[in-house]
Parts: C-alpha cells; sequence; structure tokens
C-alpha cells in the first residue's frame, strides 16, 4: 500500500498536513509516490507548501511540533504504538478496505492484533437478553482463541468486550476520540482494563487528546470491521447504528452475521432486516466459525505450535504455501510474538525460501 521508505516520521507528517484528510490520502498512498518528490508533485498546493517546509526547515514548520509530541509519546511508554503500513504489527486486513487509516495510535498488548478477530456491535439500549447474548458469545469466541473488536459504547460493545477480558481472551477497542480519552465517561474502569490487562488494546486515528466527536464514529465503525474477518450484530434495532456497521463490512467484503430474536422485539428488528438480506443466521458460535474456516487456528495448544516441525528448515514454514498468508495470522498459527514472527519471515525470504506478496507470505521452497 505504501512505499517503502515511508516510516513513522513520515507518516506523522503526512496526516499532520493541512486539508488532507484519510481519503484523500488514502487515493494519495494508492498512486504509490516516492518519498519525498512524488509526494511533493501529487500533494495540493497548501500540503505541498507545508510539507516542503518541513523537509527543509523543521525548526520553522508548524508540523514539527505534532510530529515531535506524538514520537514523545510513542517513546514514554512500551505499550504505546504508531501503527502504519509496514509495521511488524499492522493488521494486513486493514489495507484491504478502500479509505485505510494512514496512521493507529495504539495503547495495550500490541500482540492482541494477532488472533483472528470478529468484530461484534449492537444497540447501546441494549435488552438484558441483548448483553447476555454479547457476553456469551464473547466468551465462547475469547476460549476460542478469537479476538473480539469492538468500539467500547454503550450496551452491547461494552459488555461484549468485558465478556473477552473476563475470559481471560483478547480484545481491541477502535475509540471515535483520542487514545487517552474515555468516552462515554463511564467506561473509566474499561478504557483501564483495555490498556493495561494482557490481551487488551485501544486503537484511534485519532491524536491523543482529541474529543469525541459525533462525525468520528461513523469513521470509526469503518476500522471496527476493517480489522476484522466478520461482524456479528447482536441486537439492532430498524434505525441502529450497528447496521451502518453491517453496510461497512459488506462494502470490505467482510462476513455479516446476526442474532434473530422475537418479532416483537423493537431492538431485534434490525437484525432480523439484516437475516432477511442475507446476513448469516446465528445461534452459536459454531455458526460462525463454520463459515470463517480460513481462519480457524489449529487445535493443537499456542505453546507448542512452533515446535512443530516438520523436518524442513525453521518450523514456521509448515504454515507457509503457495496461497498467501497474512502476518497476523501466522503470528495467531504459531504462537510466535510479532518481532520473532517478523524476524523469521525476514530470514526465509533472504534465504528464497519464502517472499511476501499481495495479501501476504507465500512459500517459495518445495515442500
Amino acid at each position: 500500500m505504501s512505499s517503502p521508505a515511508l516510516g513513522v516520521r513520515e507518516w506523522l507528517a503526512l496526516t499532520s498536513l493541512p486539508g488532507l484528510g484519510a481519503s484523500r490520502l488514502a487515493e494519495l498512498i494508492a498512486r504509490r509516490p516516492a518519498w519525498p518528490d512524488g509526494w511533493l508533485a501529487v500533494l495540493p498546493r497548501e500540503a505541498a507548501t507545508a510539507l516542503r517546509l518541513w523537509l527543509d526547515h523543521p525548526a520553522r514548520s508548524p508540523l514539527a511540533a505534532s510530529v515531535d509530541a506524538a514520537l514523545a509519546w510513542a517513546a514514554a511508554s512500551a505499550d504505546h504504538h504508531l501503527l502504519h503500513a509496514g509495521h511488524p504489527a499492522w493488521p494486513d486486513l486493514l489495507s484491504e478496505i478502500a479509505d485505510p487509516p494512514p496512521l493507529l495510535w495504539g495503547w495495550g498488548d500490541i500482540a492482541s492484533l494477532a488472533p483472528p478477530r470478529l468484530a461484534m456491535v449492537g444497540s447501546r439500549r441494549a435488552t438484558r437478553e441483548g448483553l447476555t447474548n454479547a457476553g456469551a458469545f464473547a466468551r465462547e469466541l475469547a476460549t476460542r482463541g478469537w479476538c473480539v473488536v469492538s468500539g467500547m459504547a454503550l450496551g452491547i460493545d461494552a459488555a461484549a468486550q468485558q465478556a473477552a477480558l473476563d475470559a481471560g481472551g483478547v480484545s481491541v477497542a477502535v475509540l471515535g476520540c483520542g487514545i487517552d480519552v474515555v468516552y462515554p465517561p463511564r467506561h473509566h474502569r474499561l478504557h483501564e482494563r483495555l490498556r493495561e490487562q494482557p490481551g487488551g488494546l485501544l486503537l484511534s486515528e485519532h491524536p491523543p487528546g482529541t474529543p469525541a466527536r459525533a462525525g468520528f464514529f461513523p469513521r470509526r465503525n469503518r476500522i471496527v470491521t476493517g480489522l476484522s474477518w466478520g461482524v456479528l450484530v447482536v441486537e439492532a434495532a430498524e434505525q441502529s447504528g450497528s447496521l451502518v456497521s453491517a453496510r461497512l463490512a459488506g462494502e470490505q467484503g467482510r462476513e455479516v452475521f446476526a442474532l434473530p430474536g422475537s418479532l416483537h422485539n423493537p431492538q431485534v428488528r434490525g437484525c432480523l432486516r439484516l437475516i432477511r438480506q442475507g446476513a448469516v443466521l446465528v445461534r452459536e458460535v459454531d455458526d460462525i466459525l463454520s463459515e470463517l474456516t480460513q481462519w480457524q487456528a489449529p487445535t493443537m495448544p499456542v505453546a507448542s505450535r512452533i515446535e512443530a516441525d516438520d523436518g524442513d528448515g525453521d518450523p514456521l514454514l509448515r504454515w507457509l504455501s503457495g496461497s498467501p498468508t497474512p502476518a497476523d495470522v501466522l503470528v495467531g498459527l504459531t504462537g510466535l510474538d510479532i518481532a520473532e514472527c517478523q524476524r523469521r519471515l525476514l530470514m526465509l525470504e533472504l534465504e528464497g525460501q519464502a517472499a511476501r506478496v499481495a495479501g501476504g507470505w507465500v512459500r517459495l521452497s518445495t515442500p
């Protein structure tokens, strides 16, 4: 998606340019301009002027303060992360959507991005049954090695994420505000758990300190679904914002799942409509996993996966084939941490046994 010359400083500068939103930036990234001259040629005049000043006279550039502040934030703690395409932890799936965020701020356990991910969304004014269902599905997904992705909103979102963490599982929350802003305020404890508990991670495309705004949440939803293999709508009324997430998931080529409910319950009419439009009707977790078989991890314990050697060099090779496998899926399959998995893949590439292609990594050597 991006020029390999771009590092975190360059991405920070690009995302700080005036008059350049994520959608416009995604259009420019798709053209793969060289750094920096290609970017200067394709940027709008005001943005190009600002970038040229930062490149030639950084001390005089208004961009310098925001770039330096972001780098200082990232360096302040080992659980602060600035993610971009090319970063070892960047989820490859996110690069496939129409307008991926050029930069993500992360706070928490970065390994939370390694397992296969399912988005869970639903009504903010959930019924007791809806909250119970959200918790039950999230707990079982967590015990089966799946990451629950949501938006830390009231109702279904929070119930699912809390249940996943309670089960000792993994959950990622995508925020519609700065990474350090707790919204809604009553979720202070959930925010704390996601940033401090192993398996928890907060993500945002907005710099720290950015307040929550109504327009940010639909944009946030595209990241929730873009990170995920599919989205489960637990409970939704006919005008629910969860239906927007379902639409985004469909546009992104993700599978849409929905729980059915009583015809007399207005809080599930949105789910019934989704099912009528072709969403997969879900009764249990296996209904979801049977539709996502390509992402199911093997049944052997995670700790022993990488020791399973096929007698042909690095055991990581046994998880590669002629079909591309994303790096984050390899992390989940092998049990390696992100840095070690990337190191091994690089060595295999240098040895001519593996290669990175569109969609992930492939094996070059014969089995």
